[in-house]
């Protein structure tokens, strides 16, 4: 029913093991070739199942490598690396495989079902992308630049992790850690020589919690410019990368990377995308100049000459702290880890009727856990989860798929699972993992995404989930759930004391509430900063300083505080050179309006309207990628899309 997750000794033989799947793999593709009369159900859902069962076997290695770091899982993933981005490359380009596609959709279009139209429409279109149509001269040249494109990318990755782990700032006076919450003290407390000092990393919990609350501007700004200079050999990457990406999408027929990548996105067009992002930009900034000029004077009154880029994180948590009476550790108390987890799915039982009951299975760490996901007493999905931040684990936040919901090649059921990672504060035998309001936020954003994925009803595995849908579509369920996490009677389901079990007060909820949107205009520009730059980067081809002067120009025109001359952020921005979002991290804002004009759906209607949940859950849940999230969401709410919804989301005037 589910997969279950190996022993670390499979990295010992996962390189010969991958070579002889591969190797059957491509025997059952010969076979399916030699079909003589070839329709959906022998041919495509075969075919289909041959690569999701191949996704489900290298899923493992490539969790391993993110969450269990080693110079084993490293060298083993970078061995496979080119293995299956050869294999990937050879089946996208098949020709025989292609007109197959292509044949079954002339021949059986019309009798087929949506999930199954869609499957034959995005794998030909695939196929195309990746030049199943070329000639051999520029099919071989498209598997070079693939499998130098993943070795760049995992080079990448790498280097930001190693320099993530590398770095380490003892502090030895107790008062240049005065003012941090006490669990942040504790977590940074060792002893050398018999004496107590002060441990910070960029590890993200230490990180946050020194530029937040740390008093000494010095070592903010150590911490700050080491964190902003991670990898600086990913400059030289970055700059491949961006020719191989121009090239292969000139092969391909597309002037420039956003073409292509536009090709299976919402976004009609690269002006689209601009005039999208420039607009927001211009509706915000007034706002923003408020909040920094506000920010600005605050700083004065507390002694500062001069804010900087080191300090904005320090003086805006005090200022919010005087303006809204609002002290993030306070709150801390309230979301301990396990509680939140909990409360979480009390509140996806009572909104979608989902059960969430855990179950003992052998998993990667100690700290992992799995639940099986019940709706009216029936296995619905699998959910494994690794919440907590440790060393040899890579930063940030994700979901990850690994089983989709589908009917396999003799038509029997597959449930869906997936993974869910995280780095919150990691807990102990004598401390409990207390999590700031932002996580609680972070949690509830993945598991959008992970509900996504396993509420699907769709029969097809390539288009069920999170499986084909628009890229720029992606992040709606997510943004759409993590919205919840500041609402009220949400809230009031889980954020207890851990110690005393008080539920957090009326008062306490409603600062909350009235402090989200604090500088939210400054946000807004932030995340238009990192989509900018990203797209325009794409657009043509940039190389060397030209990569630091056109961020230096987005920067310049956001009229925020400008970034000193040191910070090198395009070196660790991973989610556009190793990750997914190349051309592509518009998205957030893009997903964002569909978000906010569903959440308002809800909450100015009631928040656990049984018919708004059950059709938020059989449309957008249930169908996938079946159909256009376009029309999809139009299906649910029963009208086009509210545009203005996310400026109202984020209090910004329009």
């Amino acid at each position: 029913m589910f997969r279950n997750f190996p022993d670390e000794s499979f990295l010992e033989t996962f390189n010969e093991d991958l070579i002889t799947k591969l190797d059957e793999n491509r025997k059952k593709i010969d076979q399916l070739l030699a079909i003589k009369d070839k329709s959906y159900m022998n041919f495509v859902r075969p075919f289909e199942m041959i690569e999701e069962y191949l996704d489900q076997f290298f899923t493992p290695l490539s969790h391993i490598n993110a969450v269990n770091n080693s110079e084993k899982s490293q060298q083993v993933y970078s061995d496979a690396l080119p293995v299956i981005t050869t294999y990937s490359t050879e089946i996208g380009q098949n020709i025989d495989i292609y007109n197959a596609y292509k044949e079954i959709k002339n021949k059986q279009y019309n009798t087929l079902s949506a999930s199954q139209k869609m499957v034959l429409d995005q794998s030909i279109l695939g196929f195309e992308l990746s030049g199943a149509a070329l000639d051999d001269t520029k099919k071989e040249r498209l598997k070079e630049i693939n499998i130098r494109k993943s070795d760049l990318s995992n080079n990448f990755s790498q280097n930001v992790l190693d320099d993530t782990n590398a770095f380490e700032m003892i502090i030895k006076d107790p008062k240049d850690v005065e003012g941090l919450p006490a669990s942040d003290i504790e977590a940074a407390k060792e002893t050398v020589d018999g004496k107590t000092v002060y441990k910070f990393t960029l590890q993200m919990p230490s990180y946050i919690a020194y530029m937040t609350y740390g008093p000494n501007r010095d070592y903010r700004e150590k911490l700050y410019k080491a964190y902003t200079t991670r990898a600086p050999q990913n400059s030289e990457i970055i700059d491949e990368l961006m020719q191989l990406r121009q090239e292969s999408a000139q092969i391909l027929g597309f002037n420039s990377y956003t073409e292509l990548s536009l090709a299976t996105k919402m976004a009609p067009s690269t002006d689209t995308v601009i005039s999208f992002l420039t607009d927001l930009q211009q509706a915000s900034k007034p706002q923003a100049k408020e909040e920094l000029a506000y920010l600005e004077q605050f700083a004065k009154e507390e002694g500062l000459d001069e804010l900087k880029s080191f300090d904005t994180a320090y003086y805006a948590e005090k200022l919010r702290l005087r303006d809204y009476d609002i002290d993030e550790e306070l709150y801390r108390p309230y979301f301990e880890q396990s509680k939140v987890v909990s409360g979480l799915f009390d509140f996806l039982y009572k909104l979608f009727g989902m059960e969430f009951r855990e179950v003992t299975t052998k998993l990667w760490h100690k700290k992992a856990k799995a639940y099986d996901i019940y709706i009216d007493n029936e296995l619905k999905a699998r959910l494994l989860t690794d919440l907590e931040a440790r060393k040899d684990k890579r930063g940030g936040a994700w979901m990850h798929n690994w089983q989709a919901h589908c009917r396999d090649e003799n038509d029997n059921l597959q449930l869906a699972s997936a993974f869910i990672v995280c780095n919150f504060p990691p807990s102990s035998d004598t401390a409990p993992s207390l999590l700031r309001h932002d996580d609680v936020v972070t949690l509830f954003h993945e598991m959008g995404h992970a509900i996504h994925h396993l509420m699907s009803e769709v029969t097809e595995n390539g288009v069920s989930g999170v499986n084909g849908i628009e890229w720029d579509a992606v992040e709606f369920p997510s943004q759409f759930l993590e919205n919840f996490a500041y609402e009220p009677q949400v809230l009031q389901m889980f954020a207890k004391h851990h110690q005393t079990g008080e539920v957090l007060s009326d008062t306490m909820i409603d600062k909350l509430v009235k402090a989200k949107n604090f500088q939210s205009a400054m946000g807004m520009l932030r995340q238009l900063e990192f989509g900018l730059f990203d797209f325009r980067l794409h657009d043509k081809l940039y190389q060397g300083q030209e990569v630091q002067e056109l961020l230096d120009a987005i920067r310049h025109d956001n009229d925020l505080i400008q970034a000193p001359h040191y910070n090198k952020f395009q070196n660790s921005f991973s989610h556009i050179f190793p990750g997914g979002y190349s051309a592509g991290y518009y998205s957030y804002k893009w997903a964002e309006v569909l978000s906010a004009d569903a959440y308002f759906y809800f909450v100015d209607n009631s928040i656990f309207d049984e018919k708004i949940a059950n059709d938020y859950k059989e449309v957008i849940l249930g169908e996938g990628a079946t159909h256009s999230m376009h029309d999809l969401f139009e299906k649910f709410r029963g009208q086009k899309l509210q545009t203005n919804a996310l400026l109202r989301l984020s209090g910004i005037a329009s």
